[in-house]
């Protein structure tokens, strides 16, 4: 680290599997032969409370400790909390948001906007996936359906409400397998009532449409070994005028989200479009004649 110049850092607080608190700091440097390099820091127990103040404090002493000197810290990288937010602003630092918090957040924005009846159709995946987790017999005689029916021998997919991602593959998991699932279902009373309507696969199908796209751009700009901010300005071009565009086959639902979605990002990385023009720029992969 001696040798490090100039350097961004990522950081974010998170809680352990028995709810202990933790923050964590992540530095990015070029090193002289011009290669990009990750270090995480530290990962350090922070039972203090998670107030601005002392976020910032312990983010200066984490630089401290490493004798990184703070003038030469180029911005860095958090997710949209209020606290860190705070922190940030009081260490006066630069700040880049994340691209996956703020794309989740503009799709969780979205979905609530439309909630009671995707609310409904997601509910009904989850028992799904809830029924065929905790009974063996279930998920054989799933496998047994997948045979016949030649389809593919996936298990359900659980969703975990932090990432809108894994909502995305519950609903396209069970799209796949409908066929398979109804066979297996409709042959129990009990279950049978587990079974989607046609009007909530027609939900799942226009929420999946919406939203299978985006999550090329959640592993693209996720990167660590080569430099995301300078992909957002392109992400966002792209998201206007091709993946969330209005197409005419496109439900009243699918271009509501897209529409929301949309609204959502453009007008929260309106305010830092000089910074997204310059990276942009000096990055040979998007150079033009």
């Amino acid at each position: 680290m001696a040798s490090v110049t100039f350097f961004s850092t990522t950081t974010d607080l998170w809680s352990s599997r028995t709810s202990e608190p933790y923050i964590s700091l992540t530095v990015h440097f070029v090193n002289e032969e011009f290669e990009l390099k990750s270090r995480c820091l530290q990962t350090s127990y922070f039972p203090a409370d998670h107030t601005g103040e002392n976020i910032a404090l312990g983010l200066r002493e984490a630089l401290a400790a490493w004798d990184l000197c703070e003038e030469r810290q180029v911005a860095i990288t958090t997710d949209n909390g209020t606290n860190i937010v705070k922190a940030v602003e009081l260490n006066q630092w630069t700040r880049i948001q994340c691209f996956g918090h703020r794309l989740h957040l503009a799709i969780e924005n979205a979905l609530k906007d439309n909630a009671q009846c995707i609310n409904r159709a997601t509910g009904i995946c989850r028992k799904i996936v809830g029924h065929f987790s905790h009974s063996w017999k279930k998920r054989v005689a799933l496998k047994e359906a997948q045979q016949e029916l030649n389809l593919p021998e996936h298990a359900m997919v659980t969703d975990c409400s932090t990432r809108w991602g894994s909502t995305q593959k519950m609903i396209a998991r069970v799209l796949e397998q409908q066929s398979a699932l109804s066979k297996v279902l409709s042959t129990d009373r009990k279950v049978r009532h587990l079974l989607p309507s046609w009007q909530d696969l027609e939900v799942l199908e226009s929420v999946n449409k919406a939203l299978s796209p985006l999550q090329d751009f959640t592993d693209a700009l996720s990167g660590e070994s080569y430099v995301s901010i300078s992909c957002v300005k392109p992400a966002l071009h792209l998201l206007n005028t091709s993946v969330l565009a209005e197409d005419e086959a496109d439900t009243e639902l699918t271009k509501s989200l897209k529409t929301k979605i949309l609204s959502y990002l453009n007008n929260k990385y309106e305010g830092t479009q000089d910074l997204l023009n310059f990276t942009t720029f000096l990055d040979p992969r998007f150079r033009t004649q």
